[in-house]
């Protein structure tokens, strides 16, 4: 059974339908825990999205993601290219120029990029209501 399947009866609450037992669970859910463990933190769509414009140099990718160190982009950066979804040039220029390029597999991102910006979307405005909700039964009332 793929995943979506699965996830589509456990929505409807019918677990046994769905064949979900611990074991199985755990092998569905392997690959979603692969994409949360490369993606994970909060820098690494930042860069790509800094990069979309085109090839950048270092400095360039730091002073288009805001307040990021230059220890975790460079952090950041070994693991998007380890990842391949972008790649290291050294330039045999005098000085040495380094420049990063995402590659073509980046642009498999641009779904799950979407994706989970309707669901940050959803999510957030869930939240705002549940903060506005709880605000106001706790605001003192005017005395009339």
């Amino acid at each position: 059974m793929m995943m979506e399947d699965m996830m589509k009866e456990m929505a409807m609450g019918d677990f046994e339908a769905a064949g979900i037992d611990a074991e199985r669970c755990t092998r569905a859910l392997a690959p979603v825990r692969d994409a949360l463990y490369v993606l994970n933190g909060k820098w690494k769509f930042p860069i790509i999205i800094a990069m979309v414009q085109g090839n950048k140099r270092f400095g360039e990718i730091r002073k288009a993601v805001d307040k990021i160190a230059a220890k975790v982009l460079s952090n950041e950066l070994k693991e998007l290219e380890l990842n391949g979804f972008l790649v290291r040039k050294v330039h045999d220029t005098f000085p040495v120029s380094t420049e990063y390029v995402l590659t073509e597999y980046s642009t498999t991102l641009g779904p799950v990029m979407n994706e989970l910006w309707k669901w940050g979307t959803m999510h957030r405005e869930k939240i705002m209501k549940q903060v506005d909700a709880k605000e106001s039964k706790t605001a003192p009332h005017p005395i009339s």
